[in-house]
């Protein structure tokens, strides 16, 4: 399945905020917002259009929320930062005021499709589930103020940080008797990334990255560089006594066949997901949707490096 222009993160917006659309982009007359509101700080002069975000699994506590701004032309709007508020509705006052950072997608965050090398990231601190709104705006340049929502439930779909890791019996160049292939759609393959299960990983007590992608089939014009970035921090601490694993999505790597029991098994509601394991066998960080070497870098060297 060739990867197209089209961004296929899963959206949790209403209609009414797609791209071009918005408060200060229509001459018809609406009613003024409430001062000091969300919609307020959207309805300021500029493009008004919809976030489109990159993650989506989220429970209270540190939300790790990914996204791109589009344009109404269908251009990523690529700045080093962004201003980014949330609210508890799209009426009420931002009750937390924050910056995303532009994280390069990819080892070398080199174009693969045109103006998608670049993605926000920020964290949020969330406390109740809920359905909040946040509204993003890059800064410098053109005006261009995103909004959407960000829906927290009381857990996550897939394991969260705290929990025990599922001990899966992924496949290895030993199980598969050295058949690349059937191991990792990858070009050409890492094979240091398919020397160790996840089963084995655990029951030898050691920390490991565990990263479930699928580099040829991606259905993002930003998750396929995935595997490349876990393969540059594997080098980076080639010493350290850390396992890195890649695991495919599909059962036979054939997106018509759904995906395979390893992603069942974890109970993954999107790819790429990645997993950060201590020795003790819990999960210490994860990332969904796509991340920088810099990110999984920090994270590797916070949670795992004794």
């Amino acid at each position: 399945m060739p990867r197209t222009g089209a961004l296929a993160f899963a959206l949790v917006l209403f209609p009414l905020f797609a791209a071009g659309c918005g408060g200060s982009s229509t001459t018809e007359v609406v009613e003024e917002p409430p001062a000091g509101s969300l919609e307020a700080l959207w309805r300021k002069p500029g493009e008004d259009v919809a976030i489109v975000p990159g993650t989506a699994d989220f429970a209270p506590g540190r939300v790790r929320l990914s996204f791109l701004v589009v344009d109404g032309q269908g251009q990523v709007v690529t700045r080093p930062t962004a201003r980014v508020w949330l609210a508890r509705g799209l009426d009420r006052e931002p009750f937390l005021e924050t910056t995303a950072t532009s994280e390069p997608i990819g080892v070398e965050s080199s174009e693969e499709e045109a103006g998608a090398s670049q993605i926000f990231v920020t964290r949020l601190e969330i406390r109740k589930p809920g359905k909040y709104w946040v509204l993003a705006e890059p800064v410098g340049g053109r005006r261009i103020q995103a909004v959407g929502n960000v829906v927290v439930a009381k857990e996550t779909v897939a394991p969260d940080v705290g929990d025990p890791a599922i001990a899966s019996r992924t496949p290895t160049i030993a199980s598969t008797g050295g058949d690349l292939a059937a191991l990792s759609t990858q070009k050409p393959p890492d094979r240091e990334l398919l020397r160790s299960s996840i089963a084995e990983a655990l029951a030898a007590k050691v920390p490991f990255v565990v990263a479930f992608a699928t580099p040829q089939f991606c259905t993002t014009r930003t998750c396929g560089p995935i595997v490349d970035v876990v393969g540059a921090v594997r080098r980076r601490f080639a010493d350290a006594g850390i396992r890195f694993i890649h695991v495919e999505i599909y059962t036979d790597n054939d997106p018509a066949k759904g995906t395979n029991r390893w992603v069942n098994e974890w109970k993954l509601p999107s790819e790429p997901f990645t997993f950060l394991v201590g020795a003790d066998g819990l999960v210490k960080d994860r990332f969904e949707g796509t991340f920088s070497v810099r990110e999984l870098t920090a994270a590797v060297e916070r949670e795992l490096v004794r």
